[in-house]
């Protein structure tokens, strides 16, 4: 017999959800955790990040205030609202740690190993169980030049105790410019150095060169079609030099070229289950070639978003299968959003893939920061570009605006929905907020049944 019913190797959103519903449903379990309890999302990624976001968002929104009411915004002191972060984040694995014991889930510390099929070694000691699931997420890429140790990585920016005068990132993905957007709104030199010739390629262009324009306003340095190729030290802090020749001098220099999963040293090869360059490889069921392991989260080869609400839901999935249900993963569409001021926000069909397919799908722009300039704050550049297919239901969207995150959220419900015209002219929305108005601009534009 078994020491266990489910045996999760990582305690992320990609498991503890499926942990804790396992648990409330008395099945003996237990989570493998060698970090801390809870995951990168809670304690090092997402939820750090967008705490430490909240002042700028304030002070933007200040801005487009000024001169009509507005005189003076606020400073941010980056210590103080570090040391707030660490108060607010800290406890979460401990408060994590007391639920799953409470539930009755064994927390095993240390890194585990398959040995086989139904065990994993953890510190000399095995652990055995019918199922096991593989959650263990992704790591910082590490780029392979000379000096590629002394740069530091996202985990230890949303750590940093000042914020550097000079700071240089190297990448121009999501997680880039978003530190970046703090770190310029703070006073810092910043420079940003991307090999490719423009920045989030999985993004509506238009609304990143927006996004990219306002940055550069802001102070935002930008060096594109440039490859690092070496970091060394100076006489007063780093030097970052590219294979062009570019040389630019700063206090930090943050590596942020990508995330990797974690399949190393787990016993993957050993046990027989297939993986490649972007994870674990798994059926429609989240299960490995072997059929009593699954795997679950950012560590699963897949082209879908490797984001937090993913992991949750594969998670989730995770549970009802090993409660009995046979049902093949079905996954909604799934949004994305950029965190920087502007946001960018994204579900379904990209507008750039509408606009080469018009046989199937025609685009709706509404630059709703000028047709609803006191609803949205004044930010008059805020645009949206709605997505419909031949019978105009609602198949995808891009958003440019600090109110981005919301409005993706409900445009993703009618997406997901299939939501018609009829459907929301019976509904009533509370009067005068922001996200009414889209619905008032939606409305006329989807299927009528």
């Amino acid at each position: 017999m078994a020491d266990y019913d489910t045996i999760f190797i990582g305690s992320g959103h990609a498991t503890w959800h499926a942990a804790v519903t396992l648990a409330r449903a008395q099945q003996k379990v237990a989570i493998i955790e060698e970090d801390t309890i809870a995951g990168t999302c809670t304690n090092f990624g997402c939820d750090a990040k967008i705490l430490l976001d909240g002042p700028f968002e304030l002070t933007e929104q200040l801005k487009q205030y000024q001169g009509i009411g507005v005189n003076t915004t606020p400073s941010i002191d980056w210590s103080q609202l570090m040391a707030y972060k660490q108060q607010v984040i800290q406890p979460l694995s401990v408060q994590m740690t007391a639920v799953f014991k409470q539930l009755g889930i064994k927390i095993i510390t240390g890194h585990g190993e398959l040995t086989d099929t139904h065990t994993v070694k953890v510190a000399g000691s095995t652990y055995t169980a019918d199922t096991i699931v593989v959650g263990t997420g992704q790591r910082p890429a590490k780029l392979a030049i000379p000096g590629a140790d002394l740069m530091h990585d996202s985990r230890d920016f949303l750590d940093l105790p000042t914020m550097p005068k000079r700071l240089t990132l190297i990448g121009a993905g999501i997680i880039s410019l978003e530190f970046a957007n703090m770190a310029v709104l703070l006073g810092s030199e910043v420079h940003i150095i991307e090999f490719a010739d423009r920045a989030l390629p999985a993004f509506y262009s238009e609304h990143v060169e927006k996004m990219i324009a306002h940055l550069q306003a802001a102070g935002v340095h930008f060096h594109f079609g440039e490859a690092l190729s070496q970091v060394t030290k100076s006489a007063t802090g780093l030097l970052a030099t590219t294979k062009n020749g570019l040389t630019i001098e700063s206090d930090d220099i943050i590596a942020a070229t990508g995330r990797i999963p974690n399949i190393e040293h787990l016993g993957l090869t050993k046990v027989g289950i297939k993986t490649d360059r972007h994870g674990i490889v798994v059926d429609d069921h989240l299960r490995t070639n072997i059929p009593n392991i699954y795997a679950s989260g950012d560590v699963i080869s897949k082209t879908l978003p490797k984001l937090t609400p993913t992991a949750t839901f594969e998670s989730n999935y995770i549970a009802g299968q090993l409660l009995g249900s046979t049902a093949a993963i079905d996954y909604p569409v799934i949004p994305s959003v950029v965190f920087t001021l502007p946001r960018i926000a994204q579900v379904g069909i990209p507008v750039e893939a509408a606009k080469l397919d018009t046989e199937h799908f025609h685009v709706q722009a509404l630059p709703y920061g000028k047709l609803l300039a006191f609803q949205y704050q004044n930010e008059v550049d805020a645009d949206l570009q709605l997505i419909f297919d031949q019978e105009n239901y609602l198949v995808g969207a891009s958003i440019y605006g600090n109110g981005a995150p919301d409005l993706i959220n409900l445009l993703t419900m009618i997406i997901t929905d299939h939501v018609s015209a009829n459907t929301l002219s019976q509904k009533i929305f509370a009067f005068p907020s922001a996200s009414v108005g889209i619905i008032d601009m939606l409305t006329p534009l989807l299927h009528h049944d």
